[in-house]
């Protein structure tokens, strides 16, 4: 039973392929599961209508509108478990020949409620993807409330930004939201453990991270609480991993560890 004031969340991991239908079945069928749990508020991979381990031409003929009939079957979902959706999709512009990289956010009965496009763009690890895609504007950040909780919104590659997170948390966030394709690789997993914590630590708030299990990502998927311990999480396999949002648990923490109140320097967007 979640107490008042508090929020069932819960992360979504599985391995997004070049079929969208696929991918919409996989999507239903761990929404169906989270919400039966009692999350009202499930967050995806980034990339999770279309992915591949390269960033090929896909990317972009695959691309939709966020009116498109991927988000249209998504909002349905939404609807129909009656909870709060984000997740990732490869957005058309409509002036460029490149993509968006975009979160979507989608209300309990469907409504969209707001998109971020991912500023950082993965230009590393010999990946490019600032060749496919546009990056979003950073005067333009997503946060949201789900029963009184407000969250921010992160892509990926955004969780190596400190100053990101932190103007989100500037913005009101008491919980970070991740969705990411973190790529396998030397060090990476390491690297996605650290950060994830390093996030919630620093600013003594939760932490949701949504990752692509294997073919296309290095699995991991977590839930951290505002101390930095991991509280819910999976590792390899497709499933979903739940947790309670507890805005008294970021108070009480930012009580006994005020780092926010003692900061000597602002972060300024742009």
């Amino acid at each position: 039973m979640v107490g008042s004031g508090m929020v069932c969340v819960a992360v979504a991991q599985f391995s997004a392929g070049t079929d969208k239908d696929a991918n919409l079945a996989a999507m239903g069928d761990l929404l169906a599961t989270a919400a039966d749990r009692g999350a009202r508020l499930v967050v995806f991979p980034e990339y999770s209508m279309y992915a591949t381990r390269t960033l090929d031409a896909g990317i972009g003929t695959s691309a939709e509108p966020l009116d498109g009939p991927y988000a249209t079957r998504v909002a349905e979902l939404a609807a129909r478990h009656h909870v709060h959706v984000l997740y990732g999709t490869n957005e058309t512009l409509p002036d460029d020949h490149r993509v968006s990289n975009t979160l979507l956010l989608l209300g309990p009965d469907g409504t969209r409620l707001g998109a971020y496009r991912k500023v950082h763009l993965f230009d590393a690890f010999g990946f490019t993807e600032s060749d496919r895609v546009r990056p979003g504007d950073p005067a333009e950040l997503l946060t949201f409330t789900v029963d009184g909780v407000t969250f921010g919104a992160m892509t990926c590659y955004d969780l190596r930004f400190p100053e990101l997170a932190r103007q989100l948390v500037d913005a009101g966030a008491q919980a970070l939201v991740v969705p990411a394709q973190w790529a396998p690789g030397p060090q990476k997993e390491d690297h996605w453990r650290l950060l994830t914590r390093a996030r919630a630590v620093e600013n003594t708030a939760y932490l949701l991270a949504a990752g692509h299990c294997a073919p296309t990502g290095a699995g991991n998927s977590v839930i951290v609480d505002p101390m930095g311990v991991p509280v819910a999480g999976l590792a390899e396999a497709p499933g979903i991993a739940c947790a309670t949002v507890d805005p008294d648990r970021v108070a009480t923490v930012r009580e006994r560890l005020p780092a926010l109140r003692h900061r000597r320097y602002a972060v300024r967007g742009g």
